[in-house]
């Protein structure tokens, strides 16, 4: 069984091509380095919404774990704000595999 997150997050206006250069230049190395694997992530046709899975291993136990080292890590912490500048809304559900 592996656990998951399914999160969909609406982005800002005009705001895309950057969320995906610190997507793709911060946050997946730095979630990666804390056990928090990014399974796969997409844009709708509007580039309004980002959709992505990022998993936890074989236990919902591990998701506390990872997500505490995460957010609190340095690089997080002195770029919370600006990271979350970037989205209007964040929807996120928990999924397993069957």
């Amino acid at each position: 069984m592996k656990i998951a997150h399914l999160r969909t997050y609406t982005i800002n206006s005009g705001q895309m091509d950057s969320w995906i250069n610190v997507f793709e230049d911060n946050l997946i190395p730095l979630m990666e380095e804390h056990g928090i694997k990014i399974e796969s992530y997409w844009i709708n046709d509007e580039k309004t919404q980002f959709i992505w899975i990022r998993s936890y291993g074989n236990s919902i136990d591990n998701i506390e774990k990872k997500e505490s080292a995460f957010y609190g890590s340095k690089w997080w912490k002195e770029n919370v704000t600006f990271v979350r500048s970037h989205l209007s809304h964040r929807e996120i559900k928990l999924i397993q595999t069957t």
